[in-house]
């Protein structure tokens, strides 16, 4: 049986069925929730590990549940949501969520959502540590050097910045928005585009083929999420 206790919050009952069925086949623990409200009760009760969220809810909007869950816990939110504009997955990721799958989906998409955020746990947990790795990727915190095999990586500060901020979140999608207030205090449209040029030139030291990123994914229109690399 898998360690992981996860709330599946989701007011139709076959996409609540079909992801419970999997769940269960693949040893995962869960709970369920057919509304916000007892969402928000279940996960405040029960400390889940990882939360599947529906938006569409028949009394709270999953943007309010996001908020609320927000306020006294970190864990991962996963929206599993028919809404699908890139303003819709922006909305429910400045809020909180860390990741956003949309309907319909295949279950073999779940279960890789899961399993990067499963990892990401494991890093949050090592994050602890002085030393961050992702394959061939060091970080040094404490020195405040990065190392891509053997060799160290020149950083410009902002470059090295936005390159820590993506390893203490990796496997989480970082909207524009997030990852602009972290690096400037602000998400100015002018620091919009300052990001994609920094990130490009971070992709440019750190990835063998830029053009083919195995690091850093870019959820255009959205973000960046750094992947974790076996």
């Amino acid at each position: 049986m898998n360690k992981l206790l996860i709330l599946v919050v989701e007011d139709d009952t076959p996409v609540r069925n079909l992801i419970t069925t999997t769940l269960k086949t693949h040893d995962y623990k869960y709970i369920v929730a057919p509304n916000g409200e007892s969402a928000v009760m279940e996960a405040s009760s029960h400390n889940p590990d990882i939360i599947l969220l529906d938006l569409g809810l028949p009394d709270l909007d999953g943007i309010e549940v996001i908020k609320r869950i927000r306020t006294w816990s970190d864990t991962p939110i996963i929206v599993i949501s028919a809404r699908s504009e890139d303003s819709d997955k922006i909305e429910a990721l400045d809020n909180g969520a860390d990741d956003y799958l949309t309907k319909p989906f295949s279950v073999e998409e779940l279960l890789a959502r899961l399993r990067v955020t499963q990892r990401r746990l494991s890093s949050i947990q090592a994050s602890f540590q002085s030393v961050f790795t992702n394959g061939n990727l060091k970080i040094d915190f404490a020195a405040g050097c990065a190392y891509l095999g053997e060799n160290e990586l020149h950083l410009t500060p902002i470059e090295y910045k936005l390159l820590c901020l993506m390893a203490r979140n990796i496997g989480k999608v970082l909207t524009h928005t997030y990852i602009t207030q972290k690096i400037w205090g602000s998400n100015w449209e002018n620091n919009v585009a300052s990001l994609r040029v920094f990130m490009a030139t971070l992709r440019k030291k750190l990835e063998s083929e830029p053009n083919s990123p195995q690091y850093i994914q870019t959820h255009i229109g959205v973000g960046y999420r750094m992947m974790r690399v076996e």
